[in-house]
């Protein structure tokens, strides 16, 4: 199985990475440009990375994006209406609450024993600070090893709290059932 992905960042990249070797670790990931710096409009951004990796033989591509400060639902419906019906077999769309540090730190409690950090730290609205400074992420050094080390061994059950991260996990376990891959039913017997 061949993955292609386009995300708009280092952080982004991590937690898919981290993801993957959970899902489908034996699966090849194909990375596609960086949203926003393709020098496109957003109407032909994502057809046109939906063309560049289907043609180097992507079964599944992986749409990652964060909401910034707008509202999750709005702009996962405005992505996926920008996809083209033919590749809406294989395309998935996720956009994380106002950015991916607000998955990575869904689980607070875990995130601080990990790092050695307070928990409190990670419970604000935008940890992106909080989760730069537990992990030493500056300029030049993203950290996206350790970020994604980190996403592959997180308890994600504690991520469904969040209802985007919550969202994008079932279209990629719907997705895994096609292609023979075994994720992780998070879901079931979940209540709310």
């Amino acid at each position: 199985m061949k993955i292609g992905y386009s995300v708009e960042g280092s952080a982004d990249r991590a937690l898919l990475k981290g993801l993957h070797r959970r899902w489908c670790p034996g699966a090849d990931l194909m990375e596609g440009r960086f949203r926003g710096t393709t020098g496109q409009s957003a109407r032909r951004e994502i057809p046109n990375i939906c063309l560049e990796l289907g043609a180097k033989g992507a079964d599944l591509i992986v749409f990652l994006r964060d909401s910034n400060e707008e509202v999750w639902r709005e702009v996962l419906k405005a992505e996926e209406a920008r996809c083209r019906p033919e590749h809406r077999h294989f395309a998935v769309f996720g956009v994380c609450d106002r950015n991916v540090e607000c998955w990575i730190s869904a689980d607070p409690e875990w995130l601080g024993l990990k790092t050695g950090r307070p928990p409190a730290e990670f419970r604000t609205e935008d940890p992106k600070a909080a989760v730069a400074a537990a992990f030493g992420i500056r300029p030049g050094d993203r950290k996206e090893k350790e970020l994604a080390e980190l996403v592959a061994e997180a308890p994600l059950r504690g991520w469904l709290h969040s209802k985007s991260f919550a969202d994008f996990y079932e279209k990629l376990r719907q997705q895994s059932k096609k292609h023979g891959c075994n994720m992780e039913n998070l879901l079931e017997g979940r209540t709310g």
